[in-house]
């Protein structure tokens, strides 16, 4: 019998995880020489303190002794960090736009393999390396904590293809409040999405008042591929807009030219990016040239910042 998970290609399998690795180790060795004394500036952790367990985190890190106190439910763990390093919190989209796609290949393939490049980049520089999620009109954040190593990598990507081993992010009353507080120091933040919202323009100044405070930068999905229709011979074809859940009639025409307007509102997404002071990259559909492009801009920006 097959599981519901075995039943769905993956978005990115272990094979392209190690073709993303490969990249990553290629391109950064080029572009990182003479540009950083070293990798990893110190040895060792500190300890910053006690958090209920989470999926994930390692038996050698329960504070038994704590845990006792509050009857093993929650578990206690010992958090620490390594002070030498950046954290870095990818935080994707996981709305039912990104599940749109042709021939098999949906826009959440492509944010799949920005986290896993983001991800490998973190893993080649040493940093923590973490995933906050969120579906349409962030009614829900869920999120892995920062850890080092590329399982947690692979854990990430995991839980962004099956929503699974994430925990809800608490909300403080706004986006920006609520992904501050749980990322806690400075972190660089891409945020990864197609864009297609019906308002960005009031996710885009949560994400200017994040930027106050932390590293935030756009990663732009070209998802123009997904709308390519092939020819109808109706004069009228009746749509489905997954995420508002509306239904429409449209003419051939319209229906024919949905590329040219999903190209159109991301030019628009992009342009008030911009005008919110964020920096955006923006991401076609070549993988090997989008890899490319995204870790040396990553590279870039955590040298900058560092």
């Amino acid at each position: 019998m097959r599981t519901r998970e075995q039943e769905v290609e993956p978005l990115v399998n272990l094979s392209e995880i190690t073709e993303i690795e490969l990249i990553v180790l290629r391109r950064l060795r080029e572009v990182t020489a003479g540009e950083h004394r070293s990798l990893s500036h110190g040895g060792g952790f500190d300890f910053v303190g006690l958090r209920d367990w989470e999926p994930g985190d390692r038996a050698s890190t329960i504070d038994w002794a704590q845990s006792s106190l509050t009857n093993f439910s929650p578990m206690q763990v010992r958090d620490f960090e390594q002070p030498s390093t950046v954290q870095v919190v990818v935080v994707a989209d996981q709305s039912a736009s990104t599940r749109c796609g042709v021939d098999g290949v949906p826009i959440a393939a492509a944010v799949a393999r920005a986290i896993g490049t983001i991800g490998m980049s973190a893993v080649f520089f040493q940093d923590s390396f973490g995933l906050i999620t969120f579906n349409q009109g962030f009614e829900r954040l869920a999120a892995i904590r920062p850890r080092i190593g590329k399982g947690q990598v692979i854990h990430c990507l995991d839980a962004y293809q099956h929503e699974r081993g994430l925990v809800d992010v608490k909300s403080a009353g706004s986006l920006s409040m609520s992904l501050a507080g749980f990322m806690g120091k400075t972190t660089l933040v891409p945020v990864v999405t197609d864009g297609l919202f019906d308002n960005p323009v009031e996710m885009l100044h949560e994400l200017e008042l994040l930027d106050s405070a932390h590293d935030v930068f756009v990663v732009l999905i070209d998802s123009a591929f997904a709308f390519e229709m092939p020819p109808v011979s109706a004069g009228w074809v009746r749509a489905f807009d997954v995420e508002t859940g509306r239904a429409r009639t449209l003419s051939r025409s319209t229906f024919g030219h949905l590329a040219a307007r999903v190209r159109a509102w991301q030019d628009t997404f992009e342009r008030l990016a911009r005008q919110a002071d964020l920096d955006v990259l923006r991401l076609g559909i070549d993988e090997v040239q989008s890899a490319a492009a995204l870790i040396e801009f990553i590279a870039e920006r955590r040298l900058r910042k560092s």
